[in-house]
Formats: structure tokens, sequence, C-alpha cells
């Protein structure tokens, strides 16, 4: 038999230890954690394996006060932040850099007060926030380099009034658009429906274009559209529940379809205070997962009827209080959720067979009063 040479030896065990050392790094995404209540000071960063589900310590990224929510530029250099300076709501605008450093490079205001969400159109020819207090959507045009420049203020009419003290006027809860880029969305907790907006990207600008009524005192909150882009996905805040919507992309029409409680009506009322926070759509398989703050857990859901309909398959404790957000990673194996009361982000397992979540022992980290969870690119 023919001996290899010791030299190739060692060099094949290089090669591979470095091929090994390529694909556990092609595996490792910063996460950026928008925070907002007592000992938060900003944006903390944190770095996330996608084969073990294990998430290194959070360091502070950028001080700045009040960085609820959180939106990545199209092209993946650059963050966006709802925050404030000098007690004026607007947005921050990072420079993503080596090791998912964050340059602040403009501040830009609403125009309208704080904001309760961002989203940057798939163009990245501009942005949107929606001004929960304010009761109305500003857009902000971006230039060539990512630069907010001065916004413009759509205001949102009426109030349900079907829950007192919390429906007697606007209030805009989260931006986020179609597919094809054509519509944008505003979810309006206030008025019980989607606010749908046509989009001139060329021109950087929104005109109004429809409204998807919700089920009375539900309050939307946020919403995510079905894989195949043919259904909308409702949270409704206050009934703690699930509204599906067929979504006719020609016309720009949505129509109610179903309703599916998140939790039982017992279970709701034997908590002090229960309330409806996030919600996702599984990339690859047909589950939808929303967070229910002060029952402290995940509604899991399979979606049936070709996408018209959810039914519940688990509801998973998050190992935290109050999960405000929930986020899948890139690879959609984990889901982590942010317990904002806790001080916590805690990692779950998801089953790409069932859907199903299975908390991730060991895999739970500080960040003071977590409310947005957002990856960015990987290392």
């Amino acid at each position: 038999m023919k001996k290899i040479p010791l030299i190739t030896v060692f060099a094949v065990a290089l090669l591979t230890l470095l091929a090994l050392t390529t694909l556990a790094s092609a595996g490792t995404h910063h996460v950026y954690f928008g925070t907002g209540g007592p000992g938060a000071e900003g944006i903390y960063r944190a770095t996330f394996d996608t084969q073990t589900g294990k998430l290194s310590a959070a360091e502070l990224a950028h001080k700045i006060s009040g960085p609820g929510f959180l939106a990545l530029h199209p092209d993946g250099t650059k963050l966006y932040a709802v925050a404030s300076q000098e007690k004026e709501g607007g947005v921050a605008a990072y420079r993503i850099g080596a090791g998912g450093a964050l340059e602040l490079f403009h501040f830009e205001p609403t125009g309208d007060g704080g904001a309760a969400h961002v989203a940057v159109h798939p163009s990245g020819k501009f942005l949107l926030t929606a001004q929960y207090g304010g009761g109305s959507v500003s857009l902000l045009p971006l230039d060539n380099e990512g630069k907010p420049g001065t916004a413009t203020v759509t205001e949102h009419e009426g109030g349900s009034g079907v829950v007192e003290g919390r429906q007697k006027a606007p209030h805009p809860h989260w931006c986020g658009y179609s597919p094809d880029g054509k519509y944008a969305f505003i979810p309006d907790l206030g008025m019980d429906g989607i606010v749908i907006y046509a989009v001139d990207p060329d021109k950087a600008a929104i005109t109004k274009h429809g409204f998807a009524a919700s089920v009375p005192g539900g309050g939307p909150r946020h919403m995510r559209f079905s894989n195949d882009g043919k259904f909308i996905y409702l949270l409704n805040e206050l009934s703690l529940s699930v509204s599906v919507f067929s979504w006719d992309a020609g016309a720009g029409k949505a129509a109610l379809l179903s309703t599916t409680p998140a939790l039982s009506e017992e279970v709701k009322a034997a908590e002090n205070f229960n309330s409806a926070a996030e919600i996702l759509v599984h990339p690859a398989g047909p589950y939808v997962y929303s967070s229910n703050r002060g029952h402290d857990t995940v509604t899991a859901y399979k979606i049936g009827e070709g996408g018209a309909a959810l039914g519940v398959i688990q509801v998973q404790p998050i190992r935290g209080a109050f999960p405000r957000n929930i986020n899948l990673d890139p690879s959609a194996k984990w889901l982590l959720a942010a317990g904002a009361d806790s001080n916590t982000i805690a990692v779950h397992a998801v089953d790409p067979a069932t859907g199903l979540l299975t908390y991730q022992r060991g895999s739970v980290i500080n960040v003071p009063a977590p409310i947005c969870i957002l990856f960015g690119p990987g290392n």
C-alpha cells in the first residue's frame, strides 16, 4: 500500500478545519435588540449560532433613548431605529460596520412624535413609521446613502370606540408592504382595521387606497403575509386573536375570512393583563406564531384550508415575562422570545415537521427591557 506523505495528511486536515470553520461562521449572525424601559440604555447586540441555537452575551451597541423597533435596509448595510433625541421622536440611521458595530450617521424627526414601528420599503427609497400616540403614519425618503429626509405625515381618522379607553381615536401600530411592494399596510388598533396605501416608489409617496375592517374590539397590532402572498394574518392585540384575510393583489383589496383565538376565554380571564404583541409566519412550513403578554406564552398555529384558517397546536411558555416581541432566526430553526419584564431573550427550537416549539436549555441571555429582536448580516 502506497503511503500518503505526512504533509499531505496535515494539509487535508487543515483544509477540513478551515471548511468547518467557514461553515460555522456562515451560521453565525449578528442580532440586535431594541429596548424601552428601566435599565435600558439603547440598542444592544449579540451573535447567534444557527447551528447550536446559542446566543453570545449581549453588549451595548449604541446608547440612545428608547430605540424600540428596528428595521434593516434591503442592502443589509444599514439599520434604522425609532428612538428619541433631546426628547424628540424620530428615526436614527446607522451604518453596520465590522463585527456588527453600529455607527450613527443621521437622526430625522418623524414629524409627529415618537413612533411604535418602522419599516423600509423593498426599493430602499423610503421608510414608514407608525405613530401610535399621534394617530399618524410618516414617510421619510431615503437618499442613495440611506439617509432619511424630511417626513411627510398622514393622519388617520376615527376610532371604533368598542373598547373604552383604547379605541376612541386612531392608533397606528405597525408598517409593512405587500410582497410586490405596490401597497403599504398600517394596522390601526383604534380603528379596528388595516389602512391600505398605494405606493409610488419612484416618487417615494403613498396615497390612501382602502380599508380592511377586522373584528370589532380586536385592536389590530401587527400583521404578516402568507408565504404565497395570498393571505394576511392580522394579530388583534386586545382580543388576543388572529384574523385571516384574503388578499387580491390586482385590486389591492383584503377580505376577512376567519378569526382564531390565541387563548381560551377562561385563560384570558384568569390573568390580570393579557394582550397579544407579535406575529410571525414560518418561511418554510405551514405555521404561524403569536406572543401573549401577561400569559407569557407563544401560541403556535397550523395553517389550514389552503391558508384561509388557523388551528392552535401549542401554547408554549417563553421562560420569561411579558413577550412584547418574538422572531425567527434566518434558518427558521429557532424562535427567540424577548421578555420585556424579565430582561431576557430565550431560545426555542422549532420542529420543522410539526411546527412545535421546545425550550432550548442554557440558551437565555440578559438584555435590559427588550422589545424588538432583529437579525442582521452573518459573520
